[in-house]
């Protein structure tokens, strides 16, 4: 059964995020492929075909919603939208209704209505009954049109008759003419059927006039789908909703009396069902339905008793939780039309998973809902607009031009002035510029090693031995006093030559946390990192941050803190990153030596006495990949299958006692050996990746003994044992456009 909660989404990159719906299967390799290289878009030829008078296509982004629980089924949802916060919103709203359940949806039968107007009826009575005495004769006829609609299980479903009278037109005194409405009622299955309901009002319209002698003037259908029914229900934990100012039944009941507020004024309904309608068109839109029939529906339908209304409804339930509901036409469709046309609709479609159009309006209403949720929860606490000001902070700060160095400072002068526009930006920046040379030079106060694993990846998590060897000097750190706020600058190395990536996310945090810990709260510091290792690449970099970050705090101040304590800090710092590391990465990084390790045993670590360090060659395809998501991909497999997986486990353990051995005896042949079965585990544990399993052949056919992804897998990083070779084969990954890591 499929996951739909993927933790630290927002803070991964657009790669990351697409290598998880990758790993969660929201997303097949091919389509995942497609989307990585923008391949996904609607091309200007494909639009010229979609409309007239072409010049160009539009874009806009396409995220994904995740914590999704509908019926008893993880979804993660896509969402078209431009507005910021509406994705974090709905997201968070999911997330919160998981401990009750999540949302159960249902709906009535989904049938469409078409209309057939007639005028010029001298005895509409009998008009009407005419034609209530052909409804066979008239639904036969229709479906006669649509014949494979038929052979799908659709067609028309019957036929209803009014009588009617039309306004007087304006000006006039006499009464308006007396008019007779057919209702068509129709099944489209899971096409949207706007153009197969038209097609058999047209069919049958002629019929009409000749049972009536009247003229047909309309023959269309009604985007008001009332026949289409859906209501979404939700139960929210009553311990969840209060904030720091407010209860948790301040909230609850504050969010109750907003929408009963919305019921009674229009004004306010209007803005109500604006928002549930921000998460309902964002799908629609990403699955290429028709978000303006449903945007008239539902607006028609809020205001069916005559007077416009909230289409949800929040109570308290009888064990003191918030209990909403939302009741809407929902008409949407999964085939035909354009969909076919655009290929991110396929994309999103695939992700939903879904296998009907019913399945696929559940899923609406129930973004729907979570949307009104969050909005009103943001109203009635600490306003709408912080959350969304922050995310527009962030946009202003972009399109000003601020670069990675400047950009937190800078959304945080935006916010605090209220002043969010690109002008006050840029005003920012000239004065952050002003204040300091980012290049200026600063001595390094402390340095931590990098780790590559030999053996025994993602077993080590679950109490079985690792093997790791350092990498050095991979991280250096400095840090000095300033005045004003903190500064925190990020610079990756390559080549010898900085680059100025964007901070890796957390870093502040992490920087926060040391502050704290050791007891230095309420001081402001310059702060910078370098790496001459790539990020999120297998290689400890988050560890080797925390490390030399430490050092240098501990070296500036004097605090005298031994190995044993910087290396229970920076653990601490792994948890803040990781979630539930191990606990090998923090400890090479601190110690710098070759290690058999443990988390079970007393002491965990074991120091191997070593002549040399092995011949290696490192190799990173430039491809992130979060360990923290990949742990808990496996650990979500493991939990589906404990007993293959401890069985895989305790061979990797096997491998990783044997390969210390032979490390420790130089038999690079034996080692190479054991590294190669190792990754065939780690294969069939899922953490590998075909870009991965193209390096690893790369290296073995150019002479490795050995070869084999190093760290938690999804992207990163290889590592080759290579006596002889080592020259060929970095040479032929680099040909082969990877990096090497020295």
């Amino acid at each position: 059964m499929k996951d739909s909660r993927i933790p630290g989404l927002y803070r991964m990159t657009v790669r990351e995020r697409i290598d998880a719906l990758r790993e969660g299967k929201w997303l097949d390799p091919d389509t995942a492929g497609r989307l990585e290289r923008g391949a996904a878009l609607i091309s200007t030829e494909t639009a010229d075909q979609m409309i007239e008078n072409v010049i160009g296509v539009f874009g806009l982004p396409l995220a994904v919603a995740p914590n999704f629980r509908i019926n008893g089924r993880d979804y993660v949802i896509p969402m078209v939208v431009e507005e910021p916060s509406i994705v974090a919103a709905v997201s968070g709203a999911a997330r919160l209704s998981r401990g009750e359940g999540g949302f159960t949806v249902d709906g009535d039968e989904s049938l469409l209505i078409g209309q057939i107007l007639l005028t010029g009826i001298r005895d509409p009575a009998a008009s009407v009954a005419v034609l209530d005495g052909a409804k066979e004769e008239l639904v036969r006829l229709a479906n006669s049109f649509q014949p494979n609609l038929g052979r799908r299980g659709g067609g028309a479903r019957g036929v209803e008759v009014f009588q009617s009278s039309l306004p007087a037109a304006a000006g006039e005194s006499s009464p308006g003419d007396s008019a007779v409405v057919v209702h068509l009622l129709v099944d489209t299955c899971d096409a949207m059927g706007a153009n197969t309901v038209n097609s058999m009002c047209e069919g049958i319209a002629p019929r009409i006039e000749e049972l009536t002698s009247g003229t047909v003037v309309l023959r269309i259908l009604s985007n008001l789908a009332d026949r289409s029914l859906v209501r979404a229900r939700v139960t929210l934990p009553l311990a969840d909703l209060g904030s720091r100012a407010r209860s948790a039944e301040s909230v609850r009941d504050a969010i109750i009396l907003a929408t009963r507020f919305a019921h009674q004024d229009p004004y306010r309904a209007a803005t109500h069902n604006k928002g549930i309608m921000n998460g309902i068109d964002a799908v629609a839109i990403a699955t290429g339905n028709d978000w303006r029939a449903i945007e008239a529906a539902a607006h028609a339908y809020a205001a069916r008793d005559g007077a416009y209304r909230s289409l949800t409804t929040w109570t308290v339930d009888p064990d003191g939780n918030l209990a909403g509901e939302l009741e809407l036409p929902l008409k949407v469709g999964i085939v035909g039309g354009s969909l076919g046309m655009n290929p991110a609709v396929a994309v999103s479609l695939q992700i939903t998973g879904v296998k009907s159009a019913a399945e696929l309006a559940a899923l609406m209403a129930a973004v729907g809902l979570a949307q009104n949720f969050a909005a009103l929860r943001a109203l009635v606490t600490e306003g709408i607009q912080k959350g969304h000001m922050s995310l527009h902070a962030r946009s202003v700060a972009a399109s000003a031009g601020t670069p990675a160095r400047h950009f937190d400072s800078v959304v945080d002068g935006l916010i605090e002035s209220g002043d969010i526009k690109v002008r006050k930006a840029k005003e920012l920046l000239a004065t952050l510029d002003g204040s300091s040379e980012p290049d200026e030079p600063m001595d390094v106060h402390g340095r931590a090693a990098g780790k590559v694993i030999l053996l025994g990846e993602h077993a080590v998590v679950y109490g079985r031995h690792a093997l790791a060897l350092p990498v050095a000097a991979a991280v250096s750190a400095s840090v000095r006093e300033c005045t004003g706020k903190m500064r925190i600058e990020f610079r990756e190395l390559k080549d010898g030559r900085a680059l100025s990536p964007t901070p890796p996310q957390g870093l502040s945090e992490l920087v926060y946390l040391i502050v704290r810990q050791l007891g230095l709260q309420g001081r402001q510091f310059d702060v910078r990192v370098t790496s001459n290792i790539p990020r999120a690449s297998g290689l400890g970099s988050s560890a080797a941050a925390a490390v030399a970050l430490i050092r240098a705090f501990d070296n500036v101040h004097a605090l005298g803190m031994s190995n044993d304590a910087i290396n229970r800090l920076a653990f601490e710092c792994e948890k803040l990153a990781h979630g539930d590391p191990s606990g090998v990465d923090n400890t090479v990084a601190t110690y710098g030596e070759a290690v058999l390790y443990c988390r079970a045993q007393a002491p965990p670590m074991k120091v191997l006495t070593l002549h040399e360090l092995p011949p290696l060659v490192i190799a990173t395809s430039g491809k992130q990949a979060s360990t923290r998501e990949q742990v808990e991909a496996v650990r979500r497999r493991h939990a589906r299958t404990p007993d293959h997986y401890d069985a895989i486990f305790d061979e990797i353990d096997a491998l990783t006692n044997e390969g210390a051995g032979a490390l420790v005896r130089r038999d690079y042949r034996e080692l190479g050996m054991l590294m190669n079965l190792c990754h065939g585990l780690l294969n069939a544990m899922e953490v590998s990746t075909p870009e991965l399993e193209r390096m690893v052949d790369i290296a073995r056919r150019n002479g490795a003994a050995g070869a084999k992804l190093t760290g938690a897998g999804g992207g990163g990083s290889i590592v080759a044992l290579c006596a002889e070779e080592k020259d060929r084969i970095e040479q032929a990954l680099r040909d082969a456009g990877y990096c090497i890591v020295n």
